[in-house]
């Protein structure tokens, strides 16, 4: 524990705060900025003597209670509440529940790439962004249907073409719900997911008796498209960490047959596009 880095980190998030942030009165002029002592600690529901002594570098380890209570009153970003954690000799615990919207820097990246097919998933397998050509490979139904990608490869919900990492694909999505069930045991929405998935899949049940483990990485597929025909395929994942998402990258070799078919496919969605209303969806 750090308890002198600790209590610097505490006392500068607290000096800039104002009253108004965390919805207190203005009240009278102070003699320093920030939130008061005893504000902060009323305000995280602990004694103002522990938390002094936080802030004097001489209180004992606290728990992850308190962290968390701590970093909800001075407001912090994930990654200022993860480095809390790190100086009070903690891990720092996922949220209560996985991060489902996606951040505006991630979606204007996916408008950026013209020809690479690119989702964003949440840590249940739902789609949080997708760009034109994803939603073409992924089904024509994407933006009308489900989102979430365990329940279009488990529950039949949702057009998906065939190809052959379907099983693959089936040993990955297992893998990445059982992580998600571990560290959001309390999200009711991903519970029930679960629920629906091992009552609606044999296939599920089995593979989640498994447990199978799987990484991220680079992976080949082939893909059978009803208008462009077989599809080769690199599929590679980008984590955004602090949301617990990953963004797949979905490309063709240049030069190759399949990346004039991924070009074709691009060229098509433009077009509609300016036609009609699409529902793909890349946030803003």
């Amino acid at each position: 524990m750090a308890r002198q880095e600790l209590a610097r980190f505490l006392r500068d998030r607290r000096a800039g705060l104002r009253p108004h942030e965390v919805g207190l009165p203005p009240g009278e002029p102070r003699r320093t900025p920030g939130l008061r002592r005893e504000e902060l600690a009323e305000l995280a529901h602990m004694s103002v003597d522990y938390y002094v002594r936080l802030e004097q570098a001489r209180g004992p380890k606290p728990s992850a209670r308190i962290l968390d209570a701590l970093a909800r009153v001075l407001r912090l970003g994930p990654a200022e509440r993860d480095h809390l954690f790190r100086l009070a000799g903690s891990a720092a615990p996922p949220a209560a529940s996985p991060e489902r919207k996606v951040r505006p820097h991630v979606a204007r990246m996916l408008e950026r790439l013209p020809e690479t097919a690119a989702i964003v998933t949440d840590a249940a397998y739902g789609l949080a962004a997708w760009n034109p050509l994803a939603q073409e490979l992924f089904g024509g139904d994407l933006g009308y249907g489900t989102t979430n990608l365990a329940r279009r490869r488990f529950l039949g919900e949702g057009r998906m073409y065939e190809s052959s990492s379907a099983e693959e694909f089936g040993h990955i999505v297992v893998a990445r719900l059982r992580r998600a069930a571990d560290r959001y045991p309390q999200d009711v929405a991903l519970a029930a997911q679960l629920a629906e998935l091992h009552a609606g899949s044999a296939e599920f049940r089995q593979l989640w008796e498994s447990r199978p483990v799987h990484a991220p990485g680079h992976r080949t597929k082939t893909v059978d498209h009803p208008t462009v025909g077989p599809l080769r395929l690199n599929c590679d994942v980008l984590l955004v960490p602090e949301d617990d998402q990953e963004v797949v990258l979905i490309t063709a070799d240049p030069g190759t047959p399949s990346a004039r078919a991924l070009r074709e496919l691009a060229e098509t969605e433009t077009t509609t596009e300016s036609e009609t209303e699409t529902p793909s969806r890349v946030p803003h």
